[in-house]
């Protein structure tokens, strides 16, 4: 015991004194004067405009953040950020070259949720700003500071949030064409074990005031959140699609339907999905039970589901995709836009069934990055160890509210800490296969409708209809091609449906139609004419035509 003693003495004398930078941010009471949970964020850029917290991104663009949870913050103490913190694009503090920066720090609050599974979980809920961080009213954050930084220096800067996200203005108001409404849904509620509320704007077709008696159809069209319709429809002259728009809709050129956006942002992300998730709750049941019943009593829709549609692109791609296979019956046509990713042997640039990592491209003395994000013409712009480092600099547990964890929330089963379970390692990359087949089943588009071509097939034959660029900036025509593959073999019945690869076209490419005429414009026909050729006998197909 003596020696050993003896030998830490010596050893730890030996050692020389080394600068340390670091950073302690807290909060007043005046900011607070309860304990707080959440996500301590610190910017540092080297430009001032937009403020710092404004310009982190994954592509080489962007400046530097790093990220440290807090739990039970009290007024005046402090989160540290040293040498140690993860931070992104570069690892740590030390490898920041000495200079001078534009430096803010933002408090992401989360709040406590008692979930009908048991477990209790730590969140950042939306606040009607679509979950951002950088946004959401009553988040904290400090003024910026212009400072000089030196990870040699033996110094301590202290940052205090001494300034709160203002709440979101509230919604531009209804009009004749647009309306605004939110609905308290049970499913979800019980769920949440709160009050959570759903919300439609929806665009209502020329003459509904005048024609009382008439009934219409209904289509979804799938997006991220937005406050408004978030369809690009403009009263504003000028030379736009989303004019132009306008003009078609109200002179009676457009089909006389319902057009109905969500608004559905959860803790985990801008949006749900539109599906049951075991992490977010039964939002596609929620949706499809209580949203849209309600949408279609109060503005006289059709209420059948050979009379609804849903499209959109992107997240709204999936979405809209997902929803008719998960509801086959509900809807009776899925126009797809670059959607995100239907099959996991494609996910992106990986395939999680088989790989072993998500980061590398592995020999047996060699590796290679694998990349998350291209330009058009295949330049890289990001590999998937940086877009995943960006997502866990800003949260832990799936919370970052980013792309990536937004999948794994919503895909993934349980985790024994209440939160969703990691498909892969954020750190190192490494696949979690067990988790990964947990996905197969329950959301791989392309492996469900392969397993249960049986009884889907014969509700889904002529409904599913997708676009996607060759060359999608995130690899998402990889997985498309898959589920082409895989279309092209059905039989009992044939899937009637349509592919559209555009060639050397990126990410949001939704088709080959004439830029003037508009997609809503493109589309919106095509799905109600598809509707009247396939609407029962004694069907409305006559009351909403005036």
């Amino acid at each position: 015991m003596r020696i050993f003693l003896i030998v830490l003495t010596l050893g730890t004398a030996a050692l020389p004194l080394v600068a340390a930078e670091r950073f302690e941010i807290s909060f007043p009471k005046e900011s607070s004067a309860a304990p707080l949970d959440g996500r301590v964020m610190l910017a540092i850029s080297t430009t001032e405009n937009p403020e710092p917290r404004f310009q982190i991104s994954f592509t080489a663009g962007t400046q530097q953040a790093f990220g440290v949870d807090v739990e039970g913050l009290a007024p005046g103490a402090a989160a540290v950020v040293d040498a140690t913190t993860l931070g992104y694009p570069r690892d740590s503090l030390k490898d920041i070259p000495a200079g001078d920066y534009y430096v803010q720090a933002v408090l992401n609050i989360y709040e406590t949720f008692q979930l009908a599974n048991g477990h209790t979980v730590k969140l950042p809920p939306d606040k009607g700003e679509g979950q951002h961080w950088r946004s959401k009213p009553g988040n904290l954050f400090s003024k910026t500071q212009k400072l000089h930084l030196d990870a040699a220096a033996d110094q301590t800067i202290r940052l205090s949030l001494t300034e709160k996200v203002p709440g979101v203005p509230p919604a531009d108001p209804d009009t004749k064409w647009v309306k605004h409404l939110k609905i308290r849904s049970e499913l979800l509620s019980r769920f949440w074990g709160r009050p959570v509320e759903l919300g439609a704007v929806l665009l209502l077709p020329d003459g509904w005031d005048d024609h009382p008696a008439a009934h219409y159809p209904l289509i979804v069209y799938q997006s991220h959140f937005n406050r408004g319709l978030g369809m690009g429809f403009s009263s504003v002259p000028g030379r736009d699609a989303g004019y132009k728009f306008y003009q078609d809709w109200t002179a009676g050129r457009m089909p006389r339907v319902i057009v109905m956006t969500i608004q559905h942002p959860t803790p985990y992300f801008d949006d749900s999905y539109a599906v049951n998730s075991a992490n977010a709750g039964p939002y596609g049941d929620a949706i499809t039970q209580e949203l849209i019943p309600y949408v279609e009593k109060t503005f006289r829709g059709i209420g059948q589901g050979w009379a609804r549609a849903v499209y959109g692109g992107s997240t709204g791609g999936w979405e809209a995709l997902a929803s008719q296979v998960f509801y086959p019956d509900f809807y009776n046509g899925a126009y797809v836009f670059c959607p995100d990713v239907v099959d996991f042997r494609a996910y992106m640039t990986m395939n999680l069934y088989e790989d072993k990592n998500a980061y590398w491209v592995e020999g047996p003395f060699a590796r290679v990055p694998r990349p998350a994000m291209r330009q058009a013409d295949g330049m890289v712009l990001s590999t998937m160890e940086q877009m995943n480092r960006f997502e866990l600099v800003q949260g832990t547990r799936s919370r970052s509210g980013e792309q990536l964890d937004a999948w794994q929330a919503y895909f993934s089963s349980v985790g024994e800490d209440g939160y969703p379970q990691p498909v892969f390692d954020k750190r190192t990359g490494e696949i979690d296969h067990k988790v990964a087949e947990y996905w197969m089943e329950h959301y791989d588009l392309t492996h469900i409708m392969q397993r249960d071509w049986k009884t889907l097939g014969p509700k889904l034959a002529g409904k599913l209809h997708v676009c996607v660029g060759d060359a999608d900036s995130f690899y998402l025509d990889r997985a498309v091609h898959l589920l082409h593959d895989f279309m092209e073999t059905t039989t009992n019945p044939y899937y009637r449906g349509t592919f559209d690869f555009g060639q050397r076209k990126p990410h949001c490419y939704a088709g080959d139609f004439d830029p003037k005429v508009g997609m809503h414009q493109h589309y919106l026909p095509e799905m109600v004419k598809h509707m009247e050729e396939t609407a029962p006998n004694g069907a409305d197909v006559s009351s909403w035509k005036y």
